[in-house]
């Protein structure tokens, strides 16, 4: 395949040579690689169905002369996964996860490491070292061990110990830095110099960005089989779908550079019609890049020391990073933001308990994210959304917990005290929960929301949950269970929530129970008054992932 690699400051092209690090005219370290289009249109995509769903499927467009078998470990091809209940919960039609969990090491520096190690192998080298915060060192250990390549790993105290075992477990040689990641930065560089050794440079290494690419390339071709494809495509020229947005957080910036960089590449080659806004998130201890694009600034402003628990994301200077990512940020009308590391953790836990995906915090930061772009309005309940969901979660750290989150079943000792084993387990079931659950009744004709209020509710504590399906069953419901608490919808056919309230509220033995009254449609001032002084709360239904609706919750049943 035909491509060189051009100097990003002097413009100057020359061919690839991996161990090289610099550009041979101005000695520039930015640099990307170049392919030839015209030669790549006569290969892609028509080629590519017949090959595996992986990383390589894409080689057309990877700075790799002879991609080596050997080396694979099952990089990319992960899957896009729509997320229909988080997806309800926040009003989002068409809410995807592009689970890079699931590749060798459970992130998508794989991608990055697969094809680096594949560059150097290729080129001959034998030893290299990089400065990770975690992620990154593990991946290119394993794959470094794979190649027969020496890996100095530089990492930072702060860094779990059981990511550091895992580095070393692949035969890498850990040196840990007791400081910042920017200051394990420099002394992994000094390092490199002295010994003359080959420094992996984050977005600055050519083929780390080049790997990204394939996270786009995947997304627009897993987009177009599970939405169709756009309507302009035809057998003859056949093209693919994007998203309108991709949400993912960063550290220094190199996953979203390359996914930017993957679709410009297919808007070249007529593949897409356009690039999806970009939403980078940081964490508000350690984001540069959001503070200093909310700023205006065209250079980042440095954060000297970082304040976050989610050390994966605590880069503290991005350097000419941002000034890359800001311009493609604008150019597709996206936007930087910040979470806490609190946010994090609670979209962790909702990620988990509502789609069954338990991901480690940097991606919780992606999710919380998402969930407060949403609610600014900024992302559409219409537009189709991608989020970089990367790392499984490591052992849980204690502060992630609050106390009793776990309840102790003895079924051994149960067994011995009752006659038969069926009465033990079923003794044993009722030390789990309390002697009384708060009794919650859910009302909607729709059962997709019946469930999406049942998730909710069952995520967050110990409720005995009914469900009605129209107004008359509600009725019935509620006078015969009085439960602590009805939610009610008011769209309803026959019987709707407004006939629903007046007739709780006309009985002595229903008049007081609380109702929260959740509703899809944006009520006229007429219907707002008939509900002044009969429910508790009204809630939009794209409104359920608001703390308000859960706090709520809780105040009407202590």
């Amino acid at each position: 395949m035909s491509f060189v690699i051009r100097c990003l400051d002097c413009g100057h092209a020359a061919p690839f040579m991996p161990n090289s690090m610099h550009c041979p005219n101005c000695n520039s370290q930015w640099r990307e690689a170049e392919y030839d289009m015209e030669e790549v249109t006569k290969t892609f995509p028509a080629q590519i169905k017949n090959r595996e769903f992986d990383l390589w499927r894409y080689q057309e467009l990877l700075p790799i002369h002879n991609p080596n078998p050997t080396l694979r470990l099952g990089e990319g091809g992960t899957p896009l996964i729509k997320a229909v209940n988080l997806g309800m919960m926040l009003g989002l039609q068409n809410l995807y996860i592009k689970d890079e969990r699931q590749g060798p090491t459970s992130s998508f520096k794989d991608r990055q490491a697969a094809v680096t190690i594949a560059a150097l192998k290729e080129g001959g080298v034998t030893e290299m070292v990089a400065a990770s915060t975690g992620n990154v060192a593990i991946s290119l250990s394993a794959y470094a061990a794979r190649a027969g390549i020496k890996l100095w790993a530089f990492v930072t105290s702060l860094v779990p110990g059981v990511k550091m075992r895992e580095i070393a477990l692949y035969g890498s040689q850990v040196v840990k830095i007791t400081g910042s990641y920017d200051q394990a930065k420099q002394v992994a560089a000094e390092f490199a110099r002295q010994r003359g050794l080959y420094q992996d440079m984050g977005a600055r290494t050519v083929t780390a960005v080049e790997a990204m690419k394939t996270i786009a390339f995947e997304i627009a071709e897993q987009l177009t089989l599970q939405m169709g494809p756009p309507e302009d495509s035809t057998e003859e020229k056949p093209r693919w779908r994007t998203p309108d947005w991709y949400v993912q957080a960063i550290s220094g910036g190199m996953g979203p550079l390359g996914v930017y960089k993957g679709f410009r590449e297919l808007k070249k080659l007529g593949m897409i019609e356009r690039i999806p806004a970009l939403a980078p998130i940081q964490v508000d201890g350690c984001a540069p890049m959001v503070e200093s694009w909310k700023k205006g600034l065209e250079k980042a402003e440095p954060v000297l020391s970082p304040k976050t628990r989610i050390e994966t994301l605590a880069t503290g200077d991005p350097g000419r990073t941002y000034v890359m990512l800001r311009g493609q940020v604008n150019d597709t009308n996206g936007v930087f933001e910040s979470v806490s590391d609190e946010e994090s953790f609670r979209a962790m836990h909702v990620l988990a308990k509502m789609e069954g995906i338990s991901a480690e915090p940097a991606s919780g930061a992606a999710f919380a994210g998402l969930f407060k772009l949403v609610r600014a309005g900024i992302i559409k309940p219409t537009d189709t959304v991608v989020v970089n969901c990367t790392g499984h979660t490591m052992p849980a750290e204690q502060y992630l917990f609050s106390e009793g989150w776990t309840r102790d079943v003895d079924l051994q000792k149960k067994e011995v005290e009752t006659e038969t084993p069926q009465e033990g387990l079923l003794s044993a079931l009722n030390n789990v929960t309390p002697n009384r659950f708060s009794r919650v009744i859910v009302v909607d004709d729709t059962s997709e929301a019946r469930r999406l209020i049942r998730r909710i509710l069952q995520s967050q504590g110990d409720f005995e949950i009914f469900e009605a399906t129209n107004g008359r069953e509600a009725i019935e419901l509620v006078t015969r269970e009085r439960p602590d608490l009805v939610i009610l919808d008011l769209m309803m056919p026959e019987v709707d929530g407004f006939a629903v309230l007046d007739e709780l509220r006309s009985k002595p033995e229903t008049a007081n129970i609380p109702v929260i009254v959740a509703t899809a449609k944006e009520l006229t001032v007429d219907e707002k008054s008939r509900l002044q002084g009969q429910i508790q709360s009204l809630m939009l239904k794209g409104d359920f992932l608001n703390d308000e609706f859960l706090e709520e919750v809780r105040s009407l049943i202590k």
